[in-house]
């Protein structure tokens, strides 16, 4: 495929973006095409994080290859910029064997880097952050949360209280550069065009979008119970032997992994465990909706349509011609 045509499943969590990116999959199959999926999730691209971030099963991958999953240790971070280059890298690769590549995730801030490219931010200052964590421990961190939102109200309504490291940095963006993160956010980085790449794409954004919100929640919250009979908290405690592990690290501070950190130390029981992470997994499934209301381009279809999936898999396989 020349064109380097790529189509991008995006949407909230639980929305249903795997199972219909496996079933396009699947129907290129049978019209003897072969699609190579690309994960553009933050939390799937950590190994031993399986069952807490709904990871496709074995005999998924085996059926449908998939790139962006167990490629680094969850004690080494993973950034948008680093996933902008693979995504790229994986893209030629796949239309080099005449495969079909389709982008399929949530992480939004992961397809601004790979569309747009990222800004020049402000480069970490160790003087500013420990001035911002000397202040927290006297203060708490509501109190930084609460600075952060006078100068940055934008960033601070995306960011929860105890998300302290993401808070933390964006304060240290306003006091190094005197410019709020979702202002540098929002500009284009120099000296590129739309598609920051060294090959011609172009993308089609296909968002499942629920039309009933409290469908999703329930979703989420099935979903979790799920997790947890699978032994969410089995996979916890394996992850917690790890000695590089920290809850400060981006892996751990995946929705549910965070909260299950805080169980396991005793200073939430179970129910409020289970309460936080699924509060918090509706949290990020808003924050991913207000994010996609913002592209205009996307092409919208409802998961509790079946109709409509119907049309969303005829979309797609009708974008790569293969019906």
């Amino acid at each position: 495929m020349t064109h380097h045509s790529v189509i991008a499943i995006v949407g909230p969590t639980a929305s249903g973006k795997s199972s219909m990116s496996m079933r396009v999959a699947r129907q290129a199959k049978q019209h003897g095409k072969t699609v190579e999926l690309i994960s553009m999730d933050s939390a799937l691209v950590y190994r031993g994080m399986d069952i807490g971030t709904a990871k496709p099963s074995a005999e998924e991958m085996a059926e449908v290859i998939h790139h962006g999953i167990n490629i680094c240790e969850p004690e080494t971070p993973y950034s948008a910029a680093r996933f902008a280059k693979d995504a790229k890298k994986w893209i030629g690769e796949i239309n080099d064997r005449g495969n079909i590549p389709i982008i399929v995730g949530g992480t939004m801030l992961y397809w601004r880097a790979l569309v747009h490219g990222l800004s020049d931010m402000p480069p970490a200052s160790p003087e500013i952050r420990d001035s911002i964590e000397k202040q927290a421990a006297q203060l708490g961190w509501a109190a930084i949360h609460a600075e952060l939102m006078k100068v940055d109200p934008i960033t601070a309504a995306r960011l929860e209280v105890n998300d302290t490291q993401r808070v933390q940095r964006a304060l240290e963006i306003f006091l190094a550069s005197g410019k709020p993160m979702s202002s540098w956010i929002n500009e284009s980085p120099k000296d590129t065009g739309r598609h920051n790449s060294e090959i011609p794409l172009n993308f089609r954004l296909i968002s499942i979008e629920p039309s009933d919100r409290g469908i999703l929640h329930q979703r989420i919250a099935e979903r979790f119970d799920i997790m947890m009979q699978q032994g969410f908290l089995e996979e916890m405690h394996l992850l917690r032997k790890n000695e590089a592990l920290t809850p400060e690290l981006p892996s751990m501070r995946a929705v549910g992994y965070r909260q299950a950190w805080e169980h396991l130390d005793g200073k939430i029981n179970l129910q409020e465990f289970r309460d936080q992470s699924i509060a918090a997994t509706r949290q990020l499934a808003k924050r991913q909706l207000t994010w996609l209301r913002g592209i205009a381009d996307r092409e919208i279809f409802d998961p509790l349509d079946p109709i409509d999936m119907d049309r969303c898999e005829q979309v797609c396989l009708a974008h790569y011609s293969i019906i």
